[in-house]
């Protein structure tokens, strides 16, 4: 056996969404801060994720984190996420991944019962608190990047569905915002295809009829998903709903989605649904959860934001390696549109 490539790979999941780390085969890359790091990654580094991603090694509910020196001395690790249809800023179930899989394999010591890691991601700086119990991460909180609503109560003409009503946000991506009893759904799992498909087509109207841009990198930019929002219900001292979020081409994140969840937070917090430091429990589609506050008012741009704090868990469900062949004859991967949308 002779292979031209090797990672080592920990496979993880965070409340049930898949977030590999890539802890071996990629040293660094050019790049004066992370962002400019996934940048590179994108644009000449692209056959990593295709390889680790795609298939016949992947699959689309699959998502990675590269791990790469910090930009900031002051941070612990530095690490850009790859989907398998975009390069995300920040992605709140892949920080959980790494967090966990950072402590668990020793990659940075552990410290019982918390410990404190300074994350650098293409977003920006991620402050962690990992709750640890006998060698396991048992809860990893993360103060997520300012986060604001752009959109709120707007109509958009979707083919099919006519008027609807939408909000935008940003929580370290970008969100549209729909009621699901609105369009039929209940977010129940055997829904997931349906909604994955009307997803596809309010985010396509969405992107046609709204601008939606980062007020302070203009590279970010469109909406990348579409949340199906249940209604807001207070439960035991605490605010809860469900939501199912669709991913770019058509997938549904597992978990609640971190960004999301954070974007849903700035959402409410505009229309004055929460309150700062309320508890909101967000359920995703397959009953898992993360729980969130909103802990600070602060202003980015020209906008109102929040800084919202997420916290949920992961498991690590294997260590091993991957590698290309060179007589391989997909390199890169490949797709097929039965299942990648």
């Amino acid at each position: 056996m002779r292979w031209t490539k090797t990672f080592t790979v920990v496979g993880c999941h965070a409340e049930g969404e898949v977030g590999n780390v890539i802890t071996g085969g990629v040293k660094d890359v050019p790049g004066k801060t992370m962002f400019e790091k996934k940048e590179y990654l994108e644009a000449h580094m692209d056959d990593i994720r295709g390889l680790l991603l795609f298939e016949p090694r992947g699959a689309p509910y699959v998502n990675g984190n590269i791990i790469l020196p910090p930009c900031d001395r002051s941070a612990d690790l530095g690490y850009v996420i790859i989907e398998s249809t975009e390069y995300p800023p920040m992605s709140g179930s892949n920080t959980i991944c790494v967090a966990t899989v950072a402590l668990e394999t020793g990659m940075v010591p552990m410290k019982e019962p918390e410990t404190l890691l300074r994350m650098e991601a293409p977003a920006g700086m991620i402050e962690v608190r990992c709750l640890c119990e006998n060698g396991k991460v048992k809860q990893v909180e993360f103060t997520n990047v300012p986060a604001f609503a752009l959109h709120l109560d707007t109509h958009v003409e979707v083919e099919g569905l006519g008027t609807i009503t939408v909000d935008t946000s940003y929580g370290g991506m970008t969100f549209a915002h729909v009621n699901a009893r609105a369009l039929g759904f209940s977010i129940t799992p055997d829904e997931a295809h349906q909604m994955s498909l009307m997803g596809q087509r309010i985010k396509k109207s969405v992107n046609e009829q709204l601008e939606v841009v980062h007020p302070e990198n203009p590279k970010i930019r469109d909406v990348s998903n579409v949340i199906f929002e249940g209604p807001i219900e207070r439960v035991d001292g605490r605010v809860e709903s469900v939501n199912g979020t669709v991913c770019l081409h058509g997938r549904l994140d597992r978990s609640p989605t971190g960004t999301g969840t954070t974007g849903r937070l700035a959402v409410m917090s505009a229309k004055g649904q929460i309150a700062k430091g309320e508890l909101f429990r967000n359920r995703s589609i397959i009953g898992t959860h993360f729980d969130s506050r909103v802990i600070a008012n602060t202003r980015l741009g020209d906008r109102d934001a929040v800084v919202v704090t997420i916290a949920g868990q992961a498991w690590i469900t294997s260590i091993g390696q991957y590698g290309l062949d060179p007589t391989d004859p997909y390199p890169r991967g490949h797709r097929l549109s039965d299942v990648w949308f």
